[in-house]
């Protein structure tokens, strides 16, 4: 079995993966629409971007508010996901082990937004798998039909044979086909 600071290593992989993802973004994709509801890239990179910050207040015991988005620049929010991301890589690394397995559900949502941001700008990108199956398996643990919220639509079917990426995208209500 692997020592639950896996959860942290997974976590590290999330965040360079992601960050490389927003560094990736050109200034003419900024109003492309993602498979994350009615968010356009501009909106789904700023929530992505903001994420460890907010996981990291969380993490402290901190109030957050989830929706305050701080005054970066579109194409700056790479370095700032990358700076909050150091930080909160961090703090778990300085947790015990039964504090830092909850750096799981920070993969989860880092994993799905990936796959938003990679299938909106339509480029072909390799994205970590141990990251998706730990964050499905997260998500299956205690995201039900009833208490999935306006973030996640119903699950959608995917073939046996789907990637890691689209079972995941797939049980957070996107169609990965």
């Amino acid at each position: 079995m692997a020592s639950p600071h896996q959860a942290v290593v997974v976590l590290s992989r999330a965040i360079d993966q992601a960050g490389d993802v927003l560094a990736s973004i050109h200034p003419d994709e900024w109003d492309q629409p993602t498979p994350c509801g009615d968010w356009s890239v501009r909106q789904l990179a700023r929530h992505l971007a903001v994420a460890p910050e907010h996981f990291l207040q969380q993490a402290r015991g901190e109030e957050v508010d989830w929706v305050a988005e701080p005054d970066v620049a579109d194409g700056q929010w790479a370095g700032y996901f990358r700076n909050h991301g150091d930080d909160l890589l961090h703090h778990w690394h300085d947790q015990p082990d039964d504090q830092a397995a909850q750096a799981d559900w920070q993969s989860a949502e880092l994993g799905v937004h990936t796959w938003d941001l990679v299938r909106a700008l339509g480029r072909p990108q390799r994205l970590d798998d141990e990251v998706a199956e730990r964050g499905l398996a997260f998500m299956q643990q205690g995201l039900t039909s009833d208490n999935r919220g306006d973030a996640f639509g119903p699950e959608v079917e995917v073939g046996a044979d789907a990637s890691a990426y689209d079972r995941l995208a797939a049980f957070a209500g996107r169609d990965p086909r």
